[in-house]
């Protein structure tokens, strides 16, 4: 089935700008009738249904959406950003956008939250406490959290989009028990990542429940800091503990795909067979892990990126609704990466 036509589409046909475009669907005076014919016939030929929020948010002139989140460089954040530029590309809407860093996340959105007003904000991987809905309270604007939970009795009215990061561990760590591993590794990251409790707690649920002992010496943390230790060094880090271990696990659960491709490649260079030698499994399912065949948990974050911002737009057109809380799907995807203990 083909996809559906896009304001860029469209813009290519015609031969004109995506603003020039937005002005013709938007019955804007500032377009020669010679330019409007040719939007209009490329509208007709590609079919194409310009988003009814794209529509309001035009009448209503809305300038900037705000994103703030941990890193712009990290590959899962870089996922969430094409989704969120998916939308965007339909109205005239810019972007501007907060990398909040992975050590002091507050202080940053401090910084960017005194810079004055915004037009809506996504607040991505953020809890929200007491004393952050305050500030938020102040803009006066719409909000919505993306991998973030609102723990405060502030009234915010804010939309949230949010992963069971616990149960996709869980799920995750099941899998590899039921292809008779025993002795199943865990690589996290540090301790003032938001994601790493509820991973390790899945993990642990996964274990408890097959009646496997929770043993502290299989669980790694690499020494780099990047990302909090959602990177390659410090998923190599961690597998090269793992695997000095006396008795060493026969399978390994890295709580990031980027730890998942370090754990790999330390395993390839010192010549660890995945997954003869050693299952091993992801959480994210980032483009390349496909290609590298990784099983994972896929957090569908360009989708996720779509929805939330979707919905913020929606929000910003529509301010009375009433806030939501939405759960996204993270299904398993089983690779080539995971196997039966080797007897």
């Amino acid at each position: 089935m083909p996809s559906r036509a896009t304001i860029y589409d469209v813009a290519d046909a015609a031969g004109v700008a995506i603003s020039t475009v937005s002005r013709v669907l938007n019955h804007s005076p500032e377009v020669s009738a010679a330019t409007r014919a040719r939007v209009e016939a490329a509208v007709a030929a590609l079919r194409y249904q310009p988003q009814r929020t794209a529509r309001l948010l035009a009448a209503k002139s809305m300038a900037t959406l705000s994103v703030a989140l941990p890193s712009a460089t990290s590959l899962f954040y870089v996922e969430i950003l094409k989704g969120v530029k998916d939308v965007l590309r339909e109205t005239d809407m810019d972007l501007m956008l907060s990398n909040l860093g992975s050590v002091h996340p507050m202080e940053t959105l401090g910084r960017f939250l005194d810079r004055g007003a915004v037009d809506g904000l996504l607040l991505v991987s953020v809890d929200v406490d007491d004393a952050l809905a305050d500030r938020l309270a102040r803009l006066h604007a719409p909000i919505v959290l993306l991998g973030g939970r609102i723990a405060s009795e502030t009234p915010l009215g804010a939309d949230v989009f949010w992963w069971d990061d616990r149960d996709g561990a869980r799920r995750a760590t099941e899998h590899l028990i039921s292809l008779g591993h025993r002795r199943i590794g865990l690589i996290t990251s540090h301790a003032w990542s938001r994601s790493a409790p509820p991973r390790k707690e899945g993990y642990a649920d996964a274990l408890a429940a097959a009646g496997l002992l929770f043993d502290p010496d299989l669980i790694a943390v690499g020494k780099t800091v990047k990302h909090a230790g959602y990177s390659e060094e410090a998923g190599a880090e961690a597998m090269a503990h793992l695997m000095s271990l006396p008795d060493r696990p026969t399978a390994v659960f890295a709580e990031s795909d980027v730890q998942a491709y370090g754990a790999w490649a330390w395993a390839r260079d010192n010549g660890v067979r995945i997954p003869r030698d050693v299952s091993l499994m992801g959480y994210d399912d980032l483009k390349l892990s496909r290609f590298l065949d990784l099983s994972t948990v896929n957090q569908r974050m360009q989708d996720a990126g779509r929805a939330a911002t979707e919905r913020l737009l929606t929000r910003i057109a529509s301010p009375d609704l009433e806030p939501v809380s939405v759960e996204q799907e993270a299904p398993l995807v089983l690779r080539g990466s995971t196997a039966a203990p080797h007897r």
